[in-house]
């Protein structure tokens, strides 16, 4: 599936699973997130963290008449307040997409699916 976007000269596809991996690395990339969890936990487990080649399972993209509304499924870490965290993310994705793929962004939505200690390896 792609999302069509046209211009004075001509247009552009720009594959779902794009958008996708560019919004799972800003989620992974942001502080207090352990991980991307699958979107599809009866199937996959239960709030297993994604590899980096993975990330597009944790995350869903529904194209509204050029609107773009993204869901995405992650994993905190331990001790971390989940509002500021999500806050965090909710920004740093539509910054990222808006500035990487001159998309307009209607909603970005957080789903928690776990809370994971974080290592600090010293």
């Amino acid at each position: 599936m792609t999302l069509e976007i046209r211009n004075d000269l001509g247009s552009i596809d720009i594959a779902i699973d794009v958008i996708a991996n560019i919004a799972g690395n800003a989620v992974v990339e942001s502080y207090g997130v352990v991980g991307m969890a699958s979107k599809h936990q009866v199937r996959d487990g239960f709030a297993e963290l994604l590899g980096k080649e993975n990330y597009a399972r944790g995350v869903i993209i529904e194209n509204n008449e050029g609107n773009l509304d993204v869901d995405l499924y992650i994993i905190v870490g331990y001790g971390i307040k989940i509002s500021e965290v999500a806050t965090n993310v909710q920004s740093t994705v539509k910054y990222n997409l808006e500035k990487t793929l001159g998309l307009n962004i209607n909603a970005v939505n957080i789903y928690v699916q776990g809370v994971r200690i974080i290592n600090s390896e010293d």
